[in-house]
């Protein structure tokens, strides 16, 4: 096996052994050493919008560095260069500390301005230090809220949002194709007046718009950068306005509107927006629970179930017996939110680890938040196109159990009362027969009349029926 080869690099604490080859210096190697936790990095697929925010952020700040005459051109053009790689993808193999780190991430803010300041350098044939040239007018402090505000907004903007929408037009085209099929309702799992199917799956859809109207107006909040700040909110060695300059610079590469937070105190001490938008997918993830069970129930059988739909055979249900064939996707898509609901947990706890000017669990929050951004994207794609778009309607299933389901004698509630009418469906249940057939013999109401009183398509809209 050949030896693998090292080269000598320096920080405040001394020299340190870094990989040969390796772009990055003294600081993210400690790192590296110091954390061997879990082996996640930033450079998973979901997460590595975070690499590009970092890219991003470093290519703003020597853009506004040299607006403001800080840096002069030929280290800035050459960090501009470097950080434009790092945005494009070309070294995310580069960023392999693990989340679990210092809390302010610090490590992964050093181990961009390491990288970059390497990349740099050899591309202007000048020193540029990690330090005081890629991470001029900035801190840590404020780099990495920024980077977790960038890179989830790039990703509900690009991902969740058009997945989510995507969702809804799916719903409410299927809403359309099963309009007029009028199917027994379901109280505590247990039978309830008719509605139509149509009616069914418009409540997923309104409930779904109502997570989009929320989700929308924190993805808006996250523009609102705390980049100037620095180490405690008070812009300490940045200029008073780099963080204006930083913005416009952010606003103009990426084409959206960025501008600095009204309150840097507020921005690095607490992760108020974070906590939101995390508790905002929490709810988006109990919408699509709820959703995926619905169509499981709906789904169940198909003999002994309700068989009210029959999702698409996707793959065969089981190793033993021969046939049998499960709701695949409903149930990968409430593993999702389960474990969206569990980030969310986490993201509350590091949230209230604002201690003073700063929070201490800036990685973890950034994680979880991608992640669940991420699966929820991906959940929705397949339980659109792979479920609900595919679904069967079983009408047969369907008009058999309305037939017989008793509670349809709440229509006739008003005309003979509630103890009548509680009678009439006691007696039907027990005897397995229709409420009409009951009902002609303990009312004095003509058979045409009640079929016009229990007909379960008209029940669907509601009100009193003389």
């Amino acid at each position: 096996m050949a030896k693998k080869r090292y080269r000598i690099e320096k920080d405040s604490l001394g020299e340190i052994k870094v990989p040969f080859n390796a772009l990055w210096g003294a600081q993210t190697q400690r790192a590296i050493n110091n954390f061997p936790i879990s082996g996640i990095t930033f450079n998973f697929p979901f997460s590595r919008t975070f690499i590009m925010s970092l890219g991003l952020i470093k290519t703003a700040a020597a853009k506004a560095n040299k607006t403001l005459n800080l840096l002069d051109a030929k280290r800035s053009n050459a960090i501009i260069r470097a950080s434009k790689e790092v945005l494009s993808g070309k070294h995310d193999d580069q960023f392999p500390i693990d989340i679990f780190q210092t809390g302010s991430g610090t490590s992964t803010n050093m181990n961009a301005n390491e990288v970059i300041a390497r990349l740099a350098s050899k591309f202007s044939g000048v020193d540029v230090d990690p330090n005081d040239h890629v991470n001029m007018s900035q801190s840590s402090n404020d780099v990495i809220p920024t980077a977790i505000n960038l890179s989830t907004h790039c990703g509900m903007e690009h991902h969740l949002l058009p997945a989510l929408d995507n969702l809804i037009n799916i719903i409410d085209e299927k809403a359309k194709k099963v309009e007029g099929t009028t199917k027994t309702g379901r109280t505590h799992l247990m039978d309830a007046m008719p509605l139509d199917m149509s009616q069914e799956l418009m409540a997923w859809s309104s409930q779904l718009r109502a997570s989009q109207k929320s989700l929308t107006t924190v993805t808006d909040q996250l523009l609102a950068l705390p980049q100037g700040g620095t180490a405690v909110g008070t812009g300490i060695n940045a200029h008073p306005r780099f963080s204006i300059e930083f913005a416009k610079e952010v606003s103009r590469i990426e084409k959206i509107k960025a501008k600095p937070s009204d309150n840097f105190f507020h921005s690095l001490s607490s992760q108020d927006t974070s906590l939101q938008l995390s508790g905002e997918m929490r709810n988006l993830a109990t919408v699509l629970m709820k959703i995926s069970n619905d169509l499981r129930w709906m789904n169940s059988g198909p003999l002994s179930g309700l068989g009210e739909i029959e999702l698409q055979a996707l793959q065969p249900g089981s190793s033993i017996m021969p046939g049998k064939v499960n709701p695949v996707i409903p149930e990968a898509v409430t593993m999702v939110c389960a474990e969206v609901i569990g980030s969310d947990t986490t993201v509350a706890i590091a949230a209230q680890s604002g201690n003073f000017q700063l929070n201490v669990m800036l990685p973890v929050i950034a994680y979880n938040l991608l992640k669940s951004l991420n699966i929820l994207s991906n959940a929705m794609g397949i339980l659109g196109n792979k479920a609900i778009k595919t679904f069967k309607v079983n009408k047969t299933n369907i008009q058999e159990s309305l037939e017989r389901n008793p509670v349809l004698v709440t229509a006739l509630s008003p005309i003979i009362g509630y103890a009548k009418a509680a009678e009439i469906a006691k007696k039907a249940y027990k005897g397995r027969r229709s409420v009409i057939e009951v009902a002609l013999e303990e009312t004095k109401l003509s058979r045409k009349r009640l079929e016009k009183l229990l007909n379960p398509k008209n029940l669907t809209s509601g009100g009193i029926k003389k």
